[in-house]
């Protein structure tokens, strides 16, 4: 595999987006640099930039910049609406990965790709390592399955991260939600039958930058999990917001029936971590440091 230099990042204006910029990047839009670390130069798009459905583009983008690897956040993520817009889903979170995926193949690129939890039923009762076979119920985790699909069947150097419960100071999440209700509400309703671990975009970006230095472990398409250490449910997430961020708002536990969604969520979402910790030597916090750490930077 070729020396990385240049890095693509595709969706950048999301969450995981914005805090790759905010990691990698100075208040003036320079390369922040370590001592001794070598230099590395980071192309941020977004779809009016570079759509990944255009496979021309995406192909001509890599090929007159020299790129060496692409790191993919661009995808649909409307969990809800894709039960109405399955084409839509698809076609970004599985044609769109194709594509990657195959000019990846073609220019000699490295590919890391974000996935997600909702590849899993949400059956288990102990933690999903990277082996554990999907089942995907919902149109969102189906796309996202097929993203997977096409990255493993291309087999280049790859890395897939499958993620959970993202969160960060950006755009629209459970954490700005519940922070904004926590003013404007008394008391909430919270669904506390669904378990996972919250992550935060923040350390999950950090993650990224870690395995682009070591690229060079990867031959093959490989899944790692990442999510913050621990457990929790949503209610327990949103009561340690209200507490953190010391709201008077009263967090009341409910059942997922009580809460009907177009999409079917999985009941647990809780992933083994040892395999993306021991390979690239990352640490990773517990979900409520990494919160506190957030609320009060």
């Amino acid at each position: 595999m070729k020396e990385i230099k240049k890095i693509l990042v595709t969706g950048s204006k999301g969450q995981l987006g914005r805090c790759l910029q905010d990691a990698v990047l100075t208040e003036k839009g320079e390369r922040r640099k370590e001592e001794g670390e070598k230099t590395l130069t980071f192309f941020f798009t977004d779809i009016d930039e570079l759509d990944i459905t255009d496979i021309a583009a995406v192909a001509d983008y890599a090929f007159n910049n020299k790129i060496d690897c692409i790191v993919n956040v661009a995808a649909y993520t409307a969990v809800d609406k894709a039960e109405s817009e399955p084409l839509v889903a698809f076609s970004i979170n599985g044609d769109g990965v194709w594509n990657l995926a195959h000019i990846c193949m073609e220019q000699n690129v490295f590919l890391i790709h974000i996935s997600t939890d909702y590849v899993f039923d949400g059956t288990a009762s102990s933690p999903y390592n990277t082996n554990t076979l999907t089942n995907p119920v919902s149109v969102y985790g189906k796309s996202k399955l097929a993203g997977e699909k096409a990255i493993k069947d291309a087999q280049i150097p790859s890395v897939i991260i499958r993620t959970s419960w993202l969160y960060s100071e950006y755009g629209h999440n459970f954490l700005n939600t519940m922070l904004r209700l926590g003013k404007e509400k008394e008391e909430i309703f919270v669904v506390d039958d669904q378990f996972g671990a919250p992550t935060n975009a923040n350390d999950l970006a950090d993650a990224i930058l870690m395995i682009i230095s070591q690229t060079y472990k990867i031959t093959k398409p490989e899944i790692f999990h990442y999510a913050n250490e621990g457990v929790t449910t949503w209610c327990g997430f949103a009561k340690e917001i209200m507490d953190t961020a010391q709201q008077q708002c009263e967090v009341n536990p409910i059942f997922t029936a009580e809460y009907p969604t177009p999409a079917v969520r999985p009941a647990y979402s809780v992933f083994e971590l040892s395999k993306i910790k021991k390979k690239f030597n990352i640490q990773i916090p517990d979900w409520k440091d990494s919160l506190r750490n957030l609320l009060f930077f």
